[in-house]
């Protein structure tokens, strides 16, 4: 498989105070990104995402071990021409408008004028921006500054793109668009390694996901593969009953509106819930099949977080 980022060994550490004591932030993360995938990189505050990634966009240098994009090193200059960044927290000239900055980062990457004058006002409607262009980044709200962030991340048409908390800042609708952007760079053939703590996104997003956690990525892989396919459990809704008393296996969620809310715990109970709802005169609204969750997957892997 062709992978476009690995990531061998990393390990970074930094001094206290005075250099008084030592805090290891990474202790050898190893990771693989295939080509054209969108890649969750998760964890708790404080795990080492934000200074794996700056090492990845050569922000900072490791203790130890290698990150190789495109099959070189990180550090290679050649290499960030084909990455597009957003940081965390970004930080550009409050001044600038926001077509400005775009054509300002266009032209640290070579882009030509006449490239420019197309470029920008696409971008700028792609990210939801259109319209204010001319606006200086002083009067941005946070979202703003995000979706400006996110533009100048694409710029140059990178083929890798690396997002530090994307959807940070963005209000409901806003996220839904970035998530939208996001499966549309994919769809162009582009790689997207996205770090973020809001898992239901990184649930819809991810083919991949890492979790880390005390600065070591404690699981990996294809997330279908991750969650797999059993059922954990049936959530039915039941409707028209006075009164219920459910077989044994099943807890009554909720009894209120003239509806009952069950929950099941296996499929053979769940046929003996149905037989004998129907024996009673109810109507079966809904039957959902719940099956194993990233947040229940990523809370299994936190100390005191589950099991």
């Amino acid at each position: 498989m062709d992978h476009v980022l690995q990531v061998t060994e990393l390990k970074k550490s930094f001094r206290g105070h005075l250099s008084i004591g030592v805090h290891h932030v990474l202790d050898g993360v190893n990771l693989s990104v295939p080509k054209g995938v969108i890649y969750g990189f998760l964890g708790p505050n404080g795990a080492g995402k934000t200074t794996t990634i700056k090492i990845l966009a050569g922000l900072l240098f490791p203790d130890a071990g290698e990150a190789r994009i495109f099959g070189r090193s990180s550090t290679d200059r050649s290499v960030r021409r084909r990455i597009g960044f957003l940081p965390e927290t970004p930080y550009f000239y409050d001044y600038l408008k926001g077509a400005e900055l775009l054509a300002f980062m266009g032209r640290l990457y070579g882009l030509s004028p006449s490239q420019l004058s197309r470029r920008v006002p696409e971008l700028l409607e792609t990210v939801g921006l259109k319209g204010q262009g001319k606006l200086q980044l002083r009067k941005y709200s946070k979202g703003m500054l995000q979706r400006i962030g996110l533009a100048q991340a694409l710029i140059h048409d990178p083929e890798l793109v690396i997002l530090d908390e994307p959807m940070s800042g963005l209000d409901p609708i806003g996220r839904r668009e970035i998530r939208d952007l996001i499966l549309s760079l994919k769809e162009q053939g582009k790689t997207v390694f996205f770090s973020s703590h809001i898992l239901a996104d990184a649930e819809m997003l991810c083919d991949q996901v890492a979790i880390l956690v005390k600065g070591r990525v404690v699981q990996e892989g294809i997330l279908e593969v991750l969650l797999g396919s059993e059922v954990r459990f049936w959530d039915v809704t039941l409707r028209g009953l006075e009164t219920f008393s459910p077989p044994s296996g099943c807890s009554v969620l909720t009894h209120r509106g003239g509806q009952v809310l069950v929950r099941v715990e296996s499929e053979e109970t769940l046929q003996t819930l149905l037989d004998k709802a129907r024996a009673e005169g109810a109507s079966v609204r809904s039957v959902m099949p719940h099956k194993a969750s990233l947040e229940d997957l990523f809370m299994a892997q936190i100390p005191g977080g589950g099991t």
